[in-house]
């Protein structure tokens, strides 16, 4: 059963106890915050704790018609374990009927609109400058995508869309609770027509509706073919990957994502940090913060394609969630770089 909370009482009990908190953690994210307080970060976001929160109309086509006009803006996604930053311009998206995409030379996105909920516009007034967002939500009140306002956006643009957004009266906000923690997906039952398969593939894309008729997910499917198509990889080897790849000048391709969403940076890397359990991808125009201390399973992985085989590393936490996954970069039709395929070769095996 949803949790339905008018915005009165929300506001009213919530924001109370944010300041409280507040007082004792001033530099707690959102997302940390609504934990402390035991809610969602949607329901933290409609208490006004975030900002001056504004609830939109959940019309996605027309919330996504309206970006391009933005200008630069900056795209953020993320998982449990990993957060995905990218500069530039929404390109305009297309929607079929259960998935959509941003194609564009900065920001590329695929979307997946039957998670989404619920979608604020938020102004920070107690940031210097002023900071704008808009925030999309699932049914379970998780942030699924971030759009946050640069010093190039166009403001006067960014008002018109989320006033032709604003949602009539104040609706109340209904949240699912969340579901059980997942157990560890289940292993292959057949390795061999699992293996027989994987050989036949075409397009990597062809990947996801495989594991489907296999009954599996990807993290079973990754430790079946151990040996065959797969190699376990040391945690440490990310952090090598991405050095060498801004070391050696090797455009890659980093795939970050939740069920609502995946974006993608295809370019180069440059500078790389190590901040306690996070590492960091500090550029210009692309951050990525990830928690190394989650990455339970590191696999280099070979998949057979049309332009040749594909080369990847791809990251799991310790109950078969998707990480972060890396290619080198390359556009159909065209074979992977060798010099992403010698780097993968590099990265240091598990024992």
């Amino acid at each position: 059963m949803s949790r339905v909370q008018s915005a009165e009482q929300i506001v009213g009990t919530l924001g109370a106890r944010w300041q409280v908190l507040r007082a004792e953690q001033p530099r707690l994210r959102a997302r940390d915050a609504a934990q402390e307080l035991g809610v969602s970060e949607a329901e933290f976001v409609a208490a006004q704790c975030a900002g001056e929160a504004t609830r939109l109309m959940p019309d996605w086509a027309a919330f996504f018609a309206g970006l391009p006009a933005l200008g630069r803006v900056m795209a953020l996604t993320r998982n449990d374990s990993c957060v995905h930053e990218r500069k530039g311009v929404y390109e305009p998206a297309t929607f079929m009927a259960h998935a959509g995409l941003v194609l564009g030379p900065d920001i590329d996105l695929r979307l997946f609109p039957q998670h989404w909920a619920h979608l604020f516009a938020v102004t920070d007034h107690s940031a210097s400058p002023t900071r704008h967002c808009f925030q999309v939500f699932d049914r379970f009140g998780g942030a699924l995508h971030k759009i946050y306002a640069l010093e190039g956006t166009r403001l006067e643009a960014w008002a018109h869309l989320a006033k032709s957004m604003m949602a009539i009266g104040h609706p109340d906000l209904a949240v699912d609770p969340l579901p059980p923690t997942p157990i560890r997906p289940r292993a292959v039952a057949n390795r061999d027509a699992l293996r027989a398969d994987w050989a036949l593939l075409k397009d990597v894309h062809d990947f996801p509706a495989m594991l489907k008729r296999h009954e599996t997910e990807p993290l079973p499917a990754m430790e079946a073919m151990l040996g065959a198509f797969t190699e376990r990889l040391t945690r440490s080897a990310t952090f090598d990957l991405l050095n060498r790849a801004s070391a050696e000048q090797v455009p890659i391709m980093v795939f970050v994502g939740n069920r609502g969403i995946i974006q993608i940076h295809t370019g180069p890397v440059e500078r790389i940090v190590r901040l306690d359990h996070w590492l960091n991808v500090l550029d210009p125009d692309f951050n990525l913060h990830l928690r190394e201390d989650h990455i339970a399973h590191c696999f280099a992985v070979r998949k057979p394609t049309s332009d040749g085989m594909l080369h990847s590393v791809e990251l799991f936490d310790a109950v078969g969630e998707r990480i972060a996954t890396f290619f080198g970069k390359r556009k159909p039709g065209q074979p992977e770089l060798e010099s992403w395929r010698d780097l993968v070769a590099g990265l240091e095996r598990a024992q």
